[in-house]
């Protein structure tokens, strides 16, 4: 039985797809491991530098321990204690400050980081949650001095801390000193009346990397963030209510009640703060090893983070995957004009210009590593472009159609560039990228006699 060499040829052409997607694959994993690098380069500048940074506070607490005595047998008595916690949160906290981004670099991976200088100024109409209370009738309660502190998930970033009670100076020490708070810092406030207002205010240069998280533990939190960075992403419960974005930076304001927000009542709890990349979805929330249960949901957060919006791993990986698209459309237009002129086109031939299609994502990767995206963009597509359509002409049998070809490649290009650039719109542009593809083929072959050109193949076969 004498094979079709029409249907012989689509089945080799079915085996040459095949192996390119084989290609692509090995290329799209090459990329996928490449990110993975960045995110260790990420982690290994958080470990030696400081990681992304949350902070609550300032808050005030006290310390304080109750002693009453207990009668027994034989007129025995004995004297027992409680320990516990005073908490006092601010009814207004602003904070004012900006955000300094700053580039660091492990080999050939970028790694954002910052220095944030903010002022925090906290006021309380009187501190009556301070003041020490009996629960037994012959108890007594001493207190020790009240103490200011701020919450923060990585002491590493601090770098200078300055704090006024009243317009009056005080010493600033490591550590959060609230047991539910270790990790901060401190300062013990000199003898102040409970029955009197009180304002505090925070001076506080710090240092993380990529991300800034505020909890708004306080009747009235406003807050207010100027950075020159111009690729913010805004997170976590609180959206601002005011922002800017533009090429010069970013400026933001939100103003949070606690109406909205149960940061005061889950701060008194002892609730820890929150992990900002579980809260941005980039790790997932930590699970406790005994129970198989979510672990305790941290404090309610205001955030921002410094993104690279043309991040070259994310959009080579997410090119890669429009690479069987591009392979398909180019094989349909040799086909076409194959069916169109007569030209015969071997199947190397075909596999060759696949493998060259295939090749610009590796080029594009490479490239983008050492160059700005776009700039890697152009190369590669133009250096693709450039060797298709050389070897077109040669194909095809005249320089007309190998220009015609390496134009439409361009073009197709073009319309990658288009794709990555717009991801909100990325879908509705290939669907309608593929059905003005599908209409074209479908009105050059309309009048086309399939059966006759089978029957052709196998004559001349």
């Amino acid at each position: 039985m004498k094979l079709n060499p029409t249907f012989t040829k689509l089945a080799i052409l079915a085996v040459v797809t095949l192996l390119l997607c084989y290609v692509l694959a090995e290329i799209g994993g090459l990329a996928r491991e490449r990110q993975f690098r960045q995110r260790d380069a990420a982690e290994n500048v958080e470990q030696s530098f400081a990681g992304p940074q949350s902070l609550s506070g300032p808050a005030l607490t006290r310390f304080c321990r109750e002693t009453w005595i207990v009668p027994g047998p034989d007129k025995k008595t004995t004297t027992e204690t409680r320990d516990f916690w005073l908490f006092a949160a601010p009814r207004t906290l602003n904070v004012k400050g900006g955000i300094s981004p700053e580039v660091r670099h492990r080999g050939l991976f970028k790694v954002n980081t910052y220095a944030s200088q903010l002022t925090m100024d906290a006021q309380w109409p009187q501190l009556a949650a301070l003041e020490g209370k009996a629960e037994h009738a012959s108890g007594k309660v001493a207190c020790e001095p009240v103490v200011a502190f701020v919450a923060l998930s990585d002491t590493r970033g601090i770098r200078a801390a300055e704090t006024l009670v009243n317009g009056q100076s005080v010493t600033v020490s490591p550590g959060g000193l609230h047991p539910d708070y270790a990790s901060g810092l401190h300062a013990v406030l000199p003898e102040l009346r409970l029955d009197a207002p009180v304002a505090l205010s925070i001076k506080l240069t710090l240092v993380g990397s990529r991300k800034l998280g505020l909890v708004p533990a306080a009747e009235n939190t406003t807050v207010s963030l100027q950075s020159s960075w111009p690729h913010p992403s805004f997170f976590g419960q609180f959206l601002p209510t005011r922002h800017q974005i533009g090429v010069s930076g970013f400026s933001a304001e939100w103003q949070v009640s606690s109406l909205a927000s149960t940061a005061m009542a889950d701060m008194k709890a002892g609730r820890p703060l929150s992990t900002l990349d579980a809260l941005d979805g980039d790790v997932p929330q930590p699970y406790h090893p005994a129970i198989k249960a979510p672990a305790k949901p941290g404090l309610d957060v205001l955030a921002v983070e410094l993104i690279d919006p043309v991040n070259p791993y994310v959009m080579s990986d997410r090119a890669i995957k429009y690479g069987l698209m591009f392979i398909a459309l180019t094989f349909v237009t040799v086909g076409l004009t194959e069916l169109l002129t007569g030209r015969r086109v071997h199947p190397v031939q075909y596999l060759l210009v696949g493998l060259a299609l295939s090749l610009f994502f590796l080029l594009l990767l490479s490239l983008s590593e050492h160059l700005p995206f776009l700039v890697a963009y152009l190369i590669a597509s133009s250096a693709a472009a450039a060797v298709l359509t050389q070897y077109a002409a040669a194909m095809l049998g005249s320089w007309w159609r190998g220009l015609a070809f390496g134009g439409g490649i361009a073009l197709l290009y073009g319309a990658l560039y288009v794709l990555l650039s717009r991801e909100q719109t990325a879908l509705v542009i290939g669907a309608v990228l593929l059905f003005g593809v599908l209409t074209i083929v479908m009105t050059l072959t309309r009048r086309m006699d399939w059966y006759r050109l089978g029957a052709n193949a196998s004559v001349a076969g």
